[in-house]
């Protein structure tokens, strides 16, 4: 047995590569898949993916790409964390939030929620949540010297501070041993309401109100940036950044000039983020905002001590369906993992019912198990930032603090936040974003799993109860599989109607392991739209109209190789089309036989990449689906 020296390197007698030698490699395999002028450096932007606001995530980072120190956890930059011992004493905060109106039925999930590894409440209060008068019902049995309580308000966070405030002094918790916030957010009530009439007297209200605190509750915050509302409405995470920063700035405006320092501005003040299934960008995320944050503080004058950023992550509800809605536990899980690794102070994992409606228990439960398996079981909070000095998440974090600054930026030359949402400057910029992210999702490039791709036409249905209406008319809120659902919804419609889903025939031209691939691509795409596809085989065009009139289905989609679609592809299309197909297309492009296949009667052709939406839209409406 050969034993290595002490101390030698495993790869010392290994010659080191060069990323030139890496990319001739890649260069290679490129061209054998027929991509051409991919030669040095061009080999590697081949396989470079575009993120949003000029981020790109590269396929190999090295010690080159190593960004700016990122310091340590607890000091300034605060990239590696806002506090020095990071979560491994206790964890982060698990944040369940609750917004059922009534309030018996609140304090019992809030019971629930406390009693099975909840360490703090997040309540909506008012318009959308707990009557603010409910308060001390809805708290009955919670021990408040242990559990922090964060309101979300809307308008009414005077009342609802002063009814928490009563609460806390009826139970006799000192107001030392107070935790919690009372979520004042002036601005981010702009954006959801687009109704400013009362953002001055608000503003100066969240201001008193955080001097009230300072004064008496030091544990207490009174203000929440929500940078949420704007990842809810479409916008990028740079968007969510830079939204976030120029809300902050504008409350710290309005809190030194009432009389606060900037350290006791600061300290006032949390921020919460929305947590996706996008791993990387998410804890690059968190931790860009640390940095950002932290340069806005320390140009106001704030000590070091009080630069770092309390954060709230919370996970997306952009990202949640309401088809096959089991797959969005996984999505939560991988955005929780996100947001922990990420460095949050309290995460919040939305159960995986929360866009049909309020949440059952049996949701809620998995909600706050999938915190507790990461916490007791993964043991994330272990390793204090796990992902720093990754070549990737360190470049990625400094990149989009750059795009999220370059943004602040603009909003602050167009008078600020309150101003750039008045103007539409904000929900301009965000309304394109989405618009092109819509394209994207339209055309399957962004995958909804169960919904837009490995659809379950015979899934039953989930039925919840109908969640209060929030505060809306500003800034819209936007979900990705909107538009699939709206397909599945009319399909869902016919087959209430009719006892019958609408169909498509596929006519699969020659072996199955020549036409397999398509038609089964073709299947998904269709179901994806609520379309019931049957399969007809043969290579005879008598046999395959057969069967497309049995089928009793109006479209017919060809499936099979390139080789086959010139053979028999016409001879196919003009027999369906003389048998009664409405719409006949084409799994493929057409290439240079397009000509060939108009003639023949091809209507259109669906392949990887073509608006599926589009595609899916028409086939229902030649199907006699209502819309």
């Amino acid at each position: 047995m050969t034993v290595l020296p002490e101390g030698l390197p495993l790869a010392a007698e290994f010659p080191g590569p060069t990323r030139g030698q890496w990319q001739h490699l890649v260069e290679g395999v490129l061209r054998k898949s027929g991509a051409q002028n991919v030669e040095g450096a061009l080999a590697e932007d081949a396989l470079t993916t575009d993120i949003e606001d000029g981020v790109r995530a590269r396929p190999l980072y090295t010690a080159d790409d190593t960004a700016v120190d990122s310091g340590y956890p607890g000091f300034a930059p605060f990239v590696r964390g806002g506090r020095a011992e990071g979560s491994v004493l206790g964890g982060w905060d698990v944040r369940q939030r609750h917004a059922h109106p009534d309030p018996v039925r609140a304090n019992e999930a809030v019971l629930a929620d406390l009693e099975n590894g909840v360490t703090s409440l997040w309540l909506a209060v008012g318009e959308g949540g707990v009557p603010v008068g409910a308060l001390s019902g809805v708290l009955r049995g919670v021990y408040l010297d242990l559990a922090a309580v964060v309101l979300d308000p809307g308008a009414e966070f005077v009342g609802a501070a002063e009814g928490l405030l009563a609460v806390l002094a009826e139970r006799g918790v000192a107001p030392e041993d107070s935790r919690g916030n009372f979520g004042a957010d002036p601005l981010g009530l702009l954006a959801r309401t687009g109704d400013g009439g009362d953002t001055g007297r608000l503003l100066a209200d969240a201001a008193a109100l955080a001097a009230a605190s300072v004064r008496s509750h030091p544990g207490l915050r009174a203000v929440t940036v929500d940078a949420s509302v704007f990842h809810d409405a479409g916008a990028s995470a740079a968007q969510e950044l830079g939204c976030s920063l120029a809300t902050g700035v504008a409350y710290l405006r309005e809190l030194t000039a009432a009389g606060l320092s900037v350290e006791e501005a600061c300290g006032q003040v949390e921020f919460r983020y929305a947590a996706t299934a996008d791993q990387f960008l998410t804890i690059a995320k968190f931790r860009a905002a640390r940095r950002l944050w932290a340069r806005v503080a320390q140009v106001s004058g704030a000590g070091a001590g009080a630069a770092g950023q309390r954060q709230h992550a919370v996970t997306s509800g952009v990202m949640m369906t309401e088809r096959d809605p089991w797959v969005n536990m996984l999505r939560t899980t991988v955005a929780c993992l996100a947001a922990g690794v990420g460095g949050a102070d309290a995460v919040t994992v939305l159960p995986f019912d929360s866009a049909l409606g309020l949440p059952d228990a049996f949701a809620r439960r998995i909600a706050r198990n999938t915190q507790s398996v990461l916490l007791e079981e993964s043991h994330l909070a272990r390793v204090i930032d796990p992902a720093g000095g990754s070549w990737y998440v360190e470049r990625l974090t400094e990149e989009l603090a750059g795009a999220a600054w370059a943004w602040f930026r603009e909003i602050e030359a167009a008078g600020g936040q309150r101003a750039a949402l008045e103007s539409g400057l904000v929900g301009g910029r965000i309304a394109a974003t989405w618009a092109k992210r819509s394209a994207d999702l339209a055309r399957r490039r962004e995958p909804i799993t169960g919904v837009s791709e490995f659809p379950n036409l015979g899934e039953q249905p989930v039925l919840r109860e109908a969640a209060p209406a929030g505060p809306g008319g500003g800034l819209p809120r936007v979900r990705r599989s909107e538009a699939f659902e709206a397909l599945r919804t009319r399909s869902d419609a016919q087959l209430a109607a009719a006892g019958v889903r609408p169909r498509v025939f596929l006519a699969a031209i020659g072996a199955a392991v020549v036409h397999t691939g398509r038609s089964s691509f073709a299947a998904n795409l269709f179901q994806a739209g609520g379309l019931e596809t049957v399969l007809g085989e043969s290579s005879d065009p008598a046999v395959l109209v057969e069967a497309f009139v049995a089928s009793g289905a109006s479209v017919a989609c060809l499936c099979s190789s390139d080789k086959l679609y010139a053979e028999q592809g016409p001879a196919v299309a003009a027999a369906l089309k003389a048998a009664g197909a409405r719409r006949v297309l084409l799994a493929g492009r057409p290439g240079e036989h397009l000509e060939a296949y108009q003639q023949a009667g091809v209507d259109d052709y669906v392949f990887v990449g073509c608006d599926a939406v589009a595609a899916l839209t028409t086939v229902l409406d030649e199907s006699g689906v209502a819309r």
